[in-house]
């Protein structure tokens, strides 16, 4: 089949319909993707034990997946945007197959980080492709829907893969979790050979560089507005045990992210029944409800009842975000979607370490009841911009 017929055949998908089983194939690449990237967190003692290192040692394969992301995302997207998409995005998921495996077999600590690193590689590939992915096997008036639909796989994979995950490390141990995942893979890679059309690469004429795509207009407002977004969320969010230790929910931080999980799922469900009508007005909520929940943690971070409540009141304004921003992206960008994904892929994985590193900073100086303020602090900037970008990023009128 020609590209002209695929893109044809995907123009005429009916206008009030989604193509589900393509988008969930996505979604499930998003679930198998988070827990790729966050799976040691769960099992650090497991594996600690397994390959002899410390903890701390352990820790590192999330930290070079996250350097695997940073690295590749941006010039892997420009020396690829010219090759059709689907096997690109089996090139990703075959990847995962085979660095999963790595794991699960290898007793060597330093082939583990190799292949921790390329599959951030393969992650950073994946994360650009999927959002102009989505919305390409769409009409125009449901791209935001899309998104939403393939990016549901990320709160399902924090509020139930990763503690699932954990647990079933801890019956049938760290390597065979890591085996079953690549067993998975395998159904997935037959799944989307299935359900998920192929499209083709930009053409050498319609390329842009990256300069050209950075300076289109409101790329730059999105872009800023995820980096100070998400180091407010991550600084808090990577050390919300010590922070709800305050609260007596020392023994209760699983409870406390499960919380926080459902409740993403709902931002997220939300997210994607009005994205294609109200981006804006969502963009503008989640930043309000995010205010409210870190105010709320501020004035009483230490009554254990108010502190649930106002996770969950951030885990519904956090769900949608990412559907938000990358759709914000890619209705700016247009027909260089992937060019733009990857520049925010690159400053989402930035903004999540440098979240890492201020938390701990802020944790060591100001103790931990200083994280909701800082948030406050960083959300501010962020709702003036989005206030100020009416125009592109995060224009007053949508298509639909």
């Amino acid at each position: 089949m020609t590209s002209t017929t695929e893109e044809t055949l995907a123009a005429a998908s009916p206008s009030n319909r989604l193509p589900m089983a393509g988008l969930l194939a996505l979604a499930m690449t998003c679930f198998l993707t988070v827990l790729t990237e966050a799976m040691p967190a769960g099992l650090l003692p497991q594996i600690s034990a397994g390959l002899a290192v410390t903890e701390a040692m352990a820790g590192q394969m999330v930290t070079v997946f996250a350097i695997g992301i940073v690295a590749a995302a941006i010039p892997l997207t420009m020396a690829t945007n010219r090759m059709r998409r689907r096997p690109l995005l089996l090139t990703a998921i075959c990847g995962f197959a085979i660095v999963n495996t790595v794991t699960a077999v290898s007793d060597d600590y330093n082939l583990i980080l190799v292949a921790r690193f390329f599959a951030g590689v393969f992650a950073g590939l994946f994360w650009s492709l999927m959002a102009g992915y989505a919305t390409r096997m769409v009409a125009p008036h449901l791209q935001g829907r899309a998104i939403a639909v393939a990016m549901i796989g990320v709160p399902l994979a924090l509020a139930l893969g990763i503690p699932a995950g954990t647990f079933l490390g801890g019956i049938v141990g760290w390597r065979a979790a890591f085996g079953i995942m690549s067993l998975f893979t395998v159904i997935l890679i037959g799944w989307v050979l299935a359900t998920v059309p192929d499209f083709p690469g930009q053409a050498a004429g319609q390329r842009r560089s990256l300069i050209r795509v950075f300076m289109m207009p409101g790329i730059r407002s999105v872009l800023f507005v995820t980096v100070a977004f998400v180091l407010a969320h991550m600084s808090l969010y990577t050390y919300i045990a010590p922070f709800v230790a305050r609260a007596g929910l020392a023994d209760q931080v699983d409870l406390v992210l499960l919380t926080f999980g459902i409740t993403s799922i709902g931002g997220t469900w939300i997210t994607g029944l009005v994205i294609d009508r109200w981006l804006r007005q969502l963009v503008l909520a989640s930043v309000m409800f995010f205010g409210l929940a870190m105010l709320a943690l501020g004035l009483w971070g230490d009554a254990a009842i108010l502190v649930f409540a106002a996770i969950a009141l951030w885990g519904l304004a956090f769900g949608g975000v990412p559907t938000l921003f990358q759709t914000a992206c890619a209705k700016a960008a247009g027909e260089a979607a992937d060019v733009a994904q990857s520049m925010m892929v690159t400053v989402w994985n930035m903004a999540t370490a440098a979240g890492g590193l201020v938390g701990g900073l802020l944790l060591e100086s100001q103790g931990a009841a200083s994280f909701p303020w800082a948030a406050l602090v960083l959300l501010l900037p962020v709702l003036l911009t989005i206030w100020r970008a009416k125009s592109h990023g995060f224009p007053v009128t949508t298509e639909g």
